[in-house]
């Protein structure tokens, strides 16, 4: 098994060592921080050279301090039924980052106020005058404890679903892990392994929904205290949206329910004649159409992790001797386990910036996709390592998931690495089958959102009445009767909604960008990776637009983009369901 070795990376990193930051700082507790942030706060910034210093001492302390809480967060949630690792987070998020916050302002402050701003690159600083600004005009020191509650609620979201087991046969299984019996070809065992989760999650319904009333209240009391009308307008400043509004998003949403939900109908009706039923269930989504068995692409996280470095290796050498080096210090935790939170996520180790990978794998071809997306993260991360601006070696997120949507599109041209042609077909039509499913699922959580966070004063019914209303807008033609609650309480289970408000519509403008690598790549393989690569250097010191320009896409989400890109994708579509053992 692969080991996670995080906590024998041991800092001050030796490739980018402190000059600011002592090397022996104790983080455990603020008295040891203040001083450091006194010290960038008092400090005359009396020319040129003494602001870009300014700069670097800022960015260093920011980063080891953000690393420090990015490990406490992913030692916790590797075993979110660690009481100390929790305690140890939780001291974190409630006693440090709060008293970091005004400091953060007042900082911003001092910098927007220094005569010899005007001297530096504008183009450089461009987008970090820009973040700066914007982050003073949204502080507001009456939200920092509200932020805090708001990251306990999160953690508790965490630990509900950590702690959901389901016994099955005599055996206990984590719920990521009931997803496997769903690929499997017997009708009757996938409808009562879904049966059983379906039951286990819905006893904690009630639960999620208090929970989520709370935060609701919360964030639209922090909206109102930043002087906006709403959390939606609001939430776009905080995740600095300056290249699209809201209204950006309906066209999507409607673009997609003109262009994608036709198609998705239609690949229901395909499985349904495939599989001889009537009606496609709950159950049946997850299963091959023609009755195969499932594709099982590693009995073994090894064999995915050596898998993945070969196919990241053929994608580009660069690429490939990355990840090794992942491997190599052991940044890794893929293995599901009880106790360990849902989903797949990378995390950035500022200080020594590196990539952190987590996921929880079980043995299928969607574990092989993920780590290819995770990988594609993690590839950013190391083309920025040499970035001297801590906030530059993030990229917003709509073109961060270009970074790793683009990687699960050009990985799954090896796919042979786990398959014998005919699978490895079978493979790539599924995935970007399921590339046409997720549009129309992307729409459909972020309309939910825009709905919710507009009409906060509504019910819990509602609210999931709504939900039911979208289902039927942008649906896939599946059948829930008899699983009604199940459906009305589905989105329970995605985490983004619960943890990352709003982060959702990202993962639509990024695929859309991602499958127009996919394209050049079909024409040109070497100058689409190179123009891929070049894109993940800037990181995110340029504009939203013009990162996807260097990668040589169009910042478009509207059907002028969607209605051809997915006319090719249903061509490819065909081409592989062709090659595809039967």
């Amino acid at each position: 098994m692969v080991e996670n070795r995080l906590n024998k990376l041991t800092r001050p990193s030796k490739e980018y060592p402190r000059s600011f930051v002592p090397d022996d700082l104790d983080f455990s507790e603020w008295e040891n921080l203040e001083p450091l942030y006194k010290n960038l706060l008092d400090r005359k910034l009396d020319s040129k050279e003494a602001l870009e210093q300014w700069f670097l001492d800022s960015s260093e302390l920011s980063a080891v301090v953000s690393e420090e809480g990015s490990r406490r967060h992913i030692a916790n949630t590797c075993a979110t039924n660690d009481d100390k690792l929790e305690k140890a987070h939780l001291h974190f998020v409630q006693n440090i980052v709060p008293k970091i916050e005004p400091f953060g302002n007042d900082l911003n402050l001092k910098l927007l106020d220094c005569p010899h701003l005007k001297e530096l690159d504008q183009n450089r600083y461009e987008v970090y005058i820009r973040d700066c600004r914007n982050d003073i005009e949204l502080f507001c020191e009456e939200n920092i404890p509200i932020q805090v509650e708001i990251a306990k609620l999160s953690q508790e979201y965490n630990k509900i679903f950590g702690s959901m087991t389901v016994n099955y046969k005599g055996k206990e299984y984590p719920v990521p892990q009931m997803a496997l019996f769903l690929q499997q070809n017997d009708r009757e065992l996938r409808f009562e392994t879904f049966k059983l989760t379906a039951e286990r999650m819905l006893e904690d319904s009630e639960k999620l929904d208090d929970l989520y009333d709370k935060m609701l209240k919360l964030r639209v009391q922090v909206a109102k205290n930043a002087g906006f009308d709403n959390f939606v307008d609001y939430q776009f400043r905080a995740w600095g949206r300056f290249d699209y509004k809201p209204e950006d998003c309906f066209d999507f949403h409607n673009a997609i329910e003109k262009y994608v939900v036709p198609l998705t109908l239609k690949m229901a009706e395909d499985k349904k004649q495939g599989l001889n039923i009537d009606s496609l269930r709950p159950w049946d989504t997850l299963v091959d159409r023609y009755g195969r068995d499932p594709l099982k692409p590693f009995d073994t996280t090894d064999k995915l992790v050596s898998g993945c470095r070969e196919i990241f290796g053929k994608v580009d050498a660069e690429l490939g001797d990355n990840f090794q080096k992942i491997i190599d210090l052991g940044l890794l935790d893929l293995d599901s386990r009880k106790g360990k939170a849902p989903g797949g996520y990378q995390s950035s180790l500022t200080e020594m910036r590196l990539p952190f990978v987590f996921m929880n794998a079980v043995g299928i071809n969607r574990d092989v996709t993920t780590l290819l997306h995770e990988g594609g993260h993690a590839f950013h991360q190391f083309a920025v390592r040499d970035e001297r601006i801590l906030s530059y070696r993030h990229s917003p997120t709509e073109f961060a998931e270009v970074a790793s949507m683009s990687m699960e599109l050009l990985g799954a041209s090896y796919l042979e690495k786990f398959y014998n042609p005919g699978d490895a077909a079978r493979a790539r039509r599924a995935h970007l089958e399921k590339t046409i499913e997720l549009l129309p699922m992307i729409a459909m959580g972020d309309a939910f959102q825009h709905w919710v966070y507009t009409h906060p004063e509504h019910t819990s019914k509602e609210r999931s009445d709504y939900w039911v209303g979208l289902g039927e807008r942008f649906g896939r033609g599946v059948d829930w009767t008899g699983f009604e609650e199940t459906h009305r309480f589905s989105w329970h289970g995605i985490m983004h909604i619960f943890v990352i408000p709003f982060y959702f519509i990202e993962y639509g403008i990024a695929q859309l960008g991602a499958l127009q690598v996919w394209q050049n790549s079909i024409k040109d393989k070497k100058n689409a990776v190179k123009a891929y690569k070049s894109a993940l250097r800037l990181g995110g010191s340029r504009p939203l637009p013009e990162l996807f320009k260097a990668a040589n896409t169009k910042f478009d989400f509207s059907d002028k983009i969607i209605q051809p890109l997915m006319a090719e994708v249903t061509e490819e579509v065909k081409q592989q369901g062709k090659l595809e053992s039967r």
